[in-house]
């Protein structure tokens, strides 16, 4: 097959769309699909994968990203030449919105991904007022697709139920060779001035008002009242990190790590905390669980969907801050129970193999290209 990804983000960007998009593409490369990809930035190779321009401007206060602009001429002008037999569609903004009227016209079947909230994080930035405008334009987006992938359960029913069909889960992988608990770094505990017997807090993700990470850095203040050698790190960065750091200057903020990196940094901590309520998925989660660490996290996305309470990590009631608080420090004063979630949450972990997930992204596919070959004027509808 011949599969265009159309995405406004992708690696050297550090965020879960881009990465899991740059999962999905390399994975369909290497199972001898013609793969290319539509971003912002400049015509390049990337392996097997064409990177193909797309106009692009900074985003306020994140200038390492671009928005991509329109490209609704030009993508036609693409795709009449070299029909894709299939388009994916992995970000709403203006971008996606002419890829998607592009792929129509031409009667191309569409697949989009469900990857952020946007009406979730309104509220965040001052315009809570928004959000139910920003929902119904992002619905209507997905309507017009003849597949939509979502990471959980509960996502695949809130979508149907707002009218979108085909709605399908798509399980998230996780690189279980790369995040291991064996990557655990004494050295690293040792320049964070963690001793063996006070643990270690970690969060990793974009530091921004959405995240909710001043509920975890009030469970590290609650354990620290109690155990003073208790410490916390930051990995990741984002508008929200000079002021966090500032208010809170015993914190560790690492900054953005990759690769083995960012794998020695979270097996050489003791407890993950997601207090995030926005996000549709969280690959950090499995991160985390692969690394063999024991988290909190409220119970959505892919906590709700991976972490069996008790045993493979703590989940709470999503309106119960209090409750997260509290399960963070008695986590983070009961090591035995912190070994055993973290072997769980490890077993759980390998189970979500990448290649497994690719897999899954190619059978729907070729489901939806020969339902749409079928029925070409119905599937454009």
């Amino acid at each position: 097959m011949h599969i265009v990804f159309v995405s406004e983000t992708w690696p050297p960007q550090v965020n879960g769309v881009a990465l899991t998009v740059k999962s999905l593409a390399q994975g369909m490369a290497a199972r001898g699909h013609r793969v290319a990809v539509v971003r912002p930035g400049a015509e390049a190779q990337d392996g097997d994968i064409d990177l193909l321009h797309a106009r692009g401007v900074p985003l306020p206060r994140y200038p390492g990203l671009k928005v991509g602009m329109p490209q609704g001429s030009e993508l036609r002008r693409r795709w009449s030449e070299r029909r894709p037999d299939a388009v994916y569609i992995a970000t709403e903004g203006l971008l996606g919105i002419s890829a998607m009227r592009a792929a129509n016209v031409l009667r191309i079947p569409v697949i989009t991904g469900f990857h952020t909230r946007f009406h979730d994080y309104a509220a965040h930035y001052g315009v809570g007022l928004l959000a139910p405008f920003v929902r119904s334009r992002l619905l209507q987006f997905h309507r017009r697709a003849q597949m939509t992938l979502v990471p959980t359960r509960a996502l695949v029913d809130e979508l149907s139920q707002a009218g979108i069909r085909h709605v399908r889960k798509l399980r998230r992988g996780v690189d279980i060779e790369l995040f291991s608990p064996t990557r655990r770094d004494r050295s690293l505990r040792e320049s964070w001035g963690a001793c063996d017997e006070a643990p270690v807090f970690l969060c990793v993700g974009r530091i921004a008002a959405e995240k909710g990470l001043g509920l975890a850095l009030q469970a590290y203040r609650a354990l620290q009242s109690r155990v003073p050698a208790t410490r916390m790190v930051m990995v990741g960065d984002g508008p929200q990190r000079a002021a966090l750091a500032a208010a809170y200057p015993d914190v560790l903020f690492v900054g953005t790590r990759l690769g083995e990196d960012l794998a020695a940094h979270y097996a050489s901590a003791d407890v993950f905390l997601f207090p995030s309520v926005t996000e549709t998925f969280g690959n950090v989660v499995l991160e985390a669980m692969a690394s063999g660490l024991p988290l909190v996290a409220f119970d959505r996305a892919a906590a709700g969907e991976h972490v069996a309470n008790g045993i493979s990590g703590l989940v709470i009631p999503e309106s119960d801050t209090r409750g997260f608080i509290t399960s963070a420090y008695e986590l983070g004063m009961d090591g035995d129970t912190r070994r055993m979630l973290g072997t769980n949450a490890r077993i759980v972990a390998q189970h979500c193999a990448p290649e497994t997930v690719i897999a899954e992204f190619e059978k729907l596919l070729r489901a939806m290209v020969l339902e749409h070959d079928h029925d070409p004027v119905g599937a454009a509808a």
